[in-house]
């Protein structure tokens, strides 16, 4: 897959999953059967907690790379590189799915 079409690439929060934010920290816990799985939670630091948000406005990944360009010392390909990996690390933990496009055929 081409950087460009990663880069447009949007993720939506599974909905099988409740986040908090405690002490400056993201704690996500995935919901099985109804109730919270609490062998498997995850927490996000500071700048995962800030990209666990921009998730949930429906940011692509080239926004949220450009959004960390601007805030960190960091270059626009390696924070696509790394939002990448983060996604992906994501995914599989089914925190998160890529968001169907409905777009027209073009």
């Amino acid at each position: 897959m081409s950087q460009a079409l990663l880069s447009s690439t949007k993720y939506v929060r599974s909905s099988a999953v409740v986040s908090r934010e405690i002490a400056g920290e993201t704690l996500v816990v995935p919901v099985r059967g109804g109730v919270g799985d609490l062998d498997s939670i995850f927490s996000f630091n500071g700048l995962g907690s800030d990209l666990w948000n921009l998730l949930q406005a429906g940011t692509s990944i080239d926004e949220m790379a450009e959004w960390v360009e601007e805030r960190y010392e960091v270059t626009l390909e390696q924070a696509l590189t790394d939002i990448q990996a983060f996604m992906d690390e994501l995914s599989r933990a089914g925190l998160v799915h890529q968001h169907e496009h409905q777009g027209v055929p073009g």
